[in-house]
């Protein structure tokens, strides 16, 4: 199968290449905004693509006409579509309008991420039948993405994640992990959530989890997260625990607490059975999570 993957150069997007290339299956290409930052540069083309300029999308759909894509890449900073709403429209809403009328044109198959964020938070965790309810712009945009891809003409599947949470080779973006291994390593005291609920998912079991789903050419909506339903004070702890870092340092605090322009629902979280039972997911619990990226993070230091 030949395979058009976007967001390549993102957390999500560097997974997913590595996990293509190491199941070697597959034909893949792999896109993104700008020059190729990704750690492997052989094994598979790279095209560079902005998914926000409509020509763009249709002329390199076009011109590989894949079987299959992988849309991974968004505007995934909650605040930031807060404050830039047309931006982060377009990168989420106009975009995946471009990609289905060009996967429409050329007959592919397109696997599309989505988020709990289209949830309104007042339950959870939550099955794939739950009804959607936004409380913020970006939550509003994904849902409008999805309601495109449903109303389409499409063979297609939607990938619903929680709070992703991983490491790239250069190092370059933190996570709740690494927030509180390096704040209480550094002496400095943190204050950390305790009224909202999530099932955290590891970048490398989202990876998997849309490969289950290309692979198979499954069809529809999947929850593909961790399945521990834990608050960002109970993943705090755990990675004290972990690391055996001074534990003292870290206060409870809830939401009101934090001035933030987007309200983020309190509890979501999801139910993965329909993944297990369909697609044969099985994710790592949060604890394997701290100690798979304590020891990429140690490898990663070594070089």
């Amino acid at each position: 199968m030949k395979i058009l993957l976007t967001g390549a150069n993102g957390l999500l997007g560097q997974k997913l290449v590595e996990l293509i290339l190491r199941k070697g299956e597959h034909k893949l290409i792999a896109t993104a905004r700008g020059k190729n930052r990704l750690p492997i540069q052989e094994g598979f083309t790279y095209q560079s693509l902005d998914i926000t300029n409509k020509i763009e999308v249709a002329t390199v759909i076009g011109k590989y006409k894949p079987d299959a894509v992988i849309n991974t890449a968004a505007m995934t900073n909650v605040d930031q579509c807060e404050l830039e709403k047309e931006a982060g429209w377009d990168a989420n809403v106009n975009s995946v309008k471009y990609l289905v009328e060009a996967c429409e044109a050329h007959n592919c198959y397109l696997l599309h991420l989505s988020t709990d964020f289209i949830f309104d938070g007042t339950k959870g965790p939550l099955t794939e039948e739950e009804t959607p309810a936004p409380v913020n712009y970006y939550g509003e945009g994904k849902l409008a993405a999805e309601k495109i891809i449903i109303n389409s003409n499409l063979k297609w599947a939607m990938a619903r994640t929680v709070l992703v949470y991983g490491v790239v080779a250069d190092m370059s973006r933190s996570n709740i992990i690494l927030w509180v291994k390096n704040s209480l390593e550094s002496g400095k005291a943190i204050k950390v959530v305790n009224d909202q609920w999530r099932t955290p998912t590891l970048a490398e079991d989202l990876a998997m989890g849309c490969y289950l789903i290309v692979a198979q050419q499954a069809e529809g909506i999947y929850n593909i997260s961790g399945k521990d339903m834990l608050t960002p004070y109970d993943m705090a702890l755990k990675v004290r625990d972990y690391f055996d870092l001074e534990g003292s340092l870290i206060s409870k605090a809830d939401s009101s607490t934090f001035s933030q322009p987007a309200k983020r629902p309190a509890k979501t979280g999801f139910m993965i059975d329909k993944a297990i039972k369909e697609l044969g997911y099985n994710p790592h619990s949060f604890d394997e999570g701290i100690e798979i990226i304590a020891n990429q993070v140690a490898a990663l230091q070594k070089k």
